[in-house]
């Protein structure tokens, strides 16, 4: 029985044994259909589409990712959406218009099939199958197969939105640099760490396109090169997105703890938590399970400070803490990161968290800005921020680096800092927070900075009294951080 003799006939006339038959076709069939277009239902998880957003701005992008987080199915499905020109309405990444030229490699050819290739066209040993990856299977022009290597290809050609054809060339890191030296493409995909020739080679192959470059990995290689790269070498034209496993939604919160008892002691944080490993080097050794806990209803009782690192090229980082006195608590509950923007610009965002709110501000707050000649402190002050008289330090005049950061680590150790789980670029910024040659590594720290000088000067800290933040009430009941007033 065909669709076609069904369709001419009422479903009356059908037995039931008929009628049975008729569904299970229809339902292998949508079965079918939905396998053979996987790119339109792909929707990402929150540090997923962060890391495709950033594609609009940046032209090398580092997703660090832990085991099976969907690093590399996030990968395949961007890769897919710019060979083909087909992108979802929910999509703020890069776009191309026209056709598209395309590397992507692993760390071996075996491995660039049983991942990349698998995800981008579906299993390698069924050729029958092959269009139930991200790319649909419509799309799918043609296949050069790899000598050598059992069902590995070299090749795979995607028919484009615009009407001509885009090409991914299917690479690997042991053919060696000379095999990535040939081609100009728009776009090179890294799934697994590359060496920093391979990297830099790569990357070389985008410059006269103006393309762009992404890895996705995790990082059990440590501070290699590579990494540094993305966290000690600042550039306007890299990102980094860390994604842990508290970030992947199709895990329960049983099957985390699971997963991560199940990993080798040394290598929890880089395969939970997409966290280099970083040994000896990183300066707050403890699990996020030390730090973090999900918002509370703060007090309207407790006192509160706020901390800012002023910056430009690098951000300037703002958070806010709130300090349970008969504990000796500090509680972080809120947090703002920005680049490239005016303390006037900052301080509009920071003003709705409480005109009462006592700022810690460090030394560079005295030097004179070069435009207006007017210091950095005084700028937020006249901005309408509640700026301390003087710069951070503690009541005996020290403002040592060493000694802020013994200080939070010992609150750490002992359950007396605590971090609302929504400051999520604060845990980034801890968890990779290290040092080198034995000193600190200046990268990367802004929050962890502005944390340190609010914690030096919570003698200051102020206790809100009466509402003069407008709908800053309203906003930090939803946030769960409780009212706000000033003093």
């Amino acid at each position: 029985m065909t669709n076609s003799t069904a369709s001419s006939k009422q479903l009356t006339e059908y037995s039931a044994e008929d009628l049975a038959k008729l569904k299970q076709q229809l339902i292998a069939e949508k079965t079918k259909r939905l396998a053979e277009r996987k790119l339109w239902t792909y929707r990402p998880y929150k540090k997923q589409a962060e890391f495709h957003e950033k594609g609009s701005t940046f032209r090398e992008r580092l997703f660090m990712a832990g085991n099976q987080l969907g690093k590399t199915w996030s990968g395949a499905f961007e890769m897919a959406m710019h060979l083909t020109g087909e992108y979802p309405d929910w999509w703020q990444g890069r776009r191309w218009d026209r056709p598209v030229a395309a590397i992507a490699g692993s760390e071996s050819t075996e491995l660039t099939r049983d991942a990349i290739q698998r995800l981008l066209i579906g299993p390698p040993a069924s050729e029958a199958e092959w269009g139930t990856g991200s790319i649909p299977k419509g799309n799918i022009v043609g296949t050069n197969r790899r000598a050598g290597v059992a069902n590995a290809l070299d090749s795979i050609t995607v028919k484009h939105k615009s009407g001509g054809n885009s090409t991914i060339l299917l690479k690997s890191y042991d053919q060696g640099r000379t095999k990535w030296q040939a081609n100009t493409v728009d776009i090179v995909w890294f799934d697994e760490e590359p060496p920093a020739d391979i990297y830099s080679e790569g990357l070389t192959r985008t410059n006269a396109t103006k393309g762009m470059v992404y890895m996705t990995f995790t990082p059990l290689l440590g501070m290699s090169e590579v990494v540094r790269r993305f966290l000690h070498e600042a550039s306007p034209d890299r990102s980094v997105t860390v994604m842990t496993i508290n970030d992947a939604d199709h895990y329960t919160e049983e099957e985390r703890e699971r997963i991560i008892r199940s990993y080798p002691e040394h290598e929890r944080e880089a395969r939970a938590s997409g966290i280099p490993i970083l040994g000896s080097g990183r300066i707050f050794p403890l699990a996020d399970a030390a730090v973090v806990i999900a918002p509370i209803q703060i007090p309207h009782y407790w006192p509160r400070i706020a901390g800012i690192d002023f910056g430009w090229d690098h951000p300037t980082a703002a958070c806010e803490l709130a300090w349970n006195r008969d504990t000796d608590t500090v509680y972080l509950i809120r947090e703002h990161r920005v680049a490239q923007a005016t303390p006037q610009m900052h301080a509009a965002s920071l003003r709705p968290w409480g005109t009462y709110l006592p700022w810690a501000w460090p030394h560079d707050g005295l030097q004179h800005d070069k435009g207006s000649g007017e210091q950095l402190a005084k700028q937020y002050k006249t901005a309408g921020l509640k700026m301390l008289p003087n710069r951070a330090t503690y009541p005996d005049g020290n403002a040592s680096v060493e000694g802020s950061i013994l200080d939070m680590l010992q609150r750490m150790q002992s359950g007396r800092f605590k971090v609302f789980s929504t400051c999520t670029m604060w845990l980034e910024e801890f968890r990779l927070y290290h040092r080198k040659d034995g000193r600190v590594v200046k990268e990367h720290d802004d929050l962890i900075s502005a944390s340190r000088y609010a914690t030096m000067m919570l003698r200051y800290a102020r206790v809100p009294a009466s509402d003069r933040g407008g709908n800053a009430t309203k906003t930090l009941i939803a946030e769960g951080v409780g009212e706000v007033s000033d003093w």
